[in-house]
């Protein structure tokens, strides 16, 4: 990523991806106030310096997919080699090198149970270069990063402005690992002609209709139609890929929580408004509660964590792990240098 300094329309703008990925510039320009062209020239800097790109994100939730956090360890020379194999994989996202670069963590999804075997207890274990696996279903998000704060900069009329229709959004607590049950219909899984069109949106979000239908074969209004109705599923989202750096955010870590059960929803909630969170959920195993934390510097995070988590009641133990090195946050894999 090239050295790019935001500035206040910079951030806007980037607020209001986060809102909504696919607005039109021209909704953009004038929720915001300036002209679609300043919009549609700050956009492409800021994609073209790789500071952010709006990725197309399938979400498998409502197909009966679920959703895990991984956690492997590995031989200090390997962990880069195996991070970039999973970065590569068209179900992981989040992936990155924790401290010290022999520990990797990750999301995965898994959309049947032969495939999850497959993976945790075929796949893995079989890289002689991996010396442990930890994975856990995540059952309930109370933050994702389309709802971060650290990007936030709109007033609240400017924000309903920009909202996509709610069925194009799940509320929060979201539950990974079942359909919500907002959903009129059981949303029929993508076929060969979405999955080229997806493909594409991972890559670039904002993709035209004309080069969607040309990869899958159909006309642009077919393309729009199908991908609507993707959207309008829960199927398909739309999210802002930028690093928290670039927001002033450089000090990124992991935490892993044990919290006393009768306390777990309060304290997940709790987190899922600290600015300094992008996300945060509930999971099964000893650390019931994993979320990502975005601080300004180390000292920052020092006092996240000696004031704000060690203020919640019910927490038992925490492991935090700072983040060194990112290869993939939603979408396809980052180029290299991001």
């Amino acid at each position: 990523m090239n050295a790019v300094t935001l500035d206040g329309i910079d951030r806007d703008l980037v607020h209001a991806l986060q809102i909504d990925g696919r607005a039109p510039f021209r909704t953009i320009a004038e929720v915001l106030g300036i002209s679609e062209n300043t919009v549609a020239r700050r956009y492409r800097r800021l994609r073209a310096h790789g500071v952010l790109r709006v990725a197309g994100v399938f979400n498998g939730v409502p197909l009966g997919h679920t959703s895990w956090t991984l956690r492997l360890q590995c031989l200090p020379d390997a962990a880069d080699a195996v991070a970039t194999a999973l970065a590569g994989r068209s179900d992981t996202s989040f992936v990155y090198v924790l401290c010290g670069g022999a520990e990797i963590s990750c999301n995965v999804r898994t959309p049947s149970a032969d495939e999850r075997d497959a993976l945790f207890l075929r796949k893995l274990p079989r890289t002689g270069r991996i010396t442990s696996v930890s994975a856990h279903l995540l059952l309930r998000a109370t933050a994702l990063p389309h709802t971060w704060a650290g990007a936030a900069r709109l007033s609240a009329e400017q924000v309903r402005r920009l909202q996509p229709p709610a069925s194009a959004s799940f509320p929060l607590p979201l539950p990974l690992s079942s359909a919500p049950s907002s959903l009129s219909a059981e949303p029929s899984a993508p076929d060969a002609q979405d999955r080229a069109m997806l493909d594409l949106l991972a890559r670039d979000g904002r993709t035209g209709y004309r080069a969607l239908a040309v990869a899958a074969r159909v006309t642009d209004s077919t393309a729009k139609r199908r991908l609507d109705a993707l959207r309008r599923a829960g199927v398909l989202t739309y999210a802002v890929d930028i690093a928290p750096a670039a927001l002033g955010f450089p000090t990124e870590a992991r935490l892993w929580m044990s919290v006393r059960p009768a306390a777990l929803a309060g304290v997940a909630t709790a987190m899922a408004q600290h600015p300094e969170v992008s996300f945060a959920a509930m999971t099964t195993g000893p650390s019931n509660l994993v979320a990502a934390v975005n601080c300004r510097n180390p000292d920052d995070l020092c006092r996240y964590l000696t004031e704000r988590v060690a203020a919640l009641d019910g927490v038992r133990s925490m492991e935090s792990a700072p983040v060194i090195r990112t290869l993939k946050r939603c979408g396809a894999t980052l180029p290299v240098g991001r």
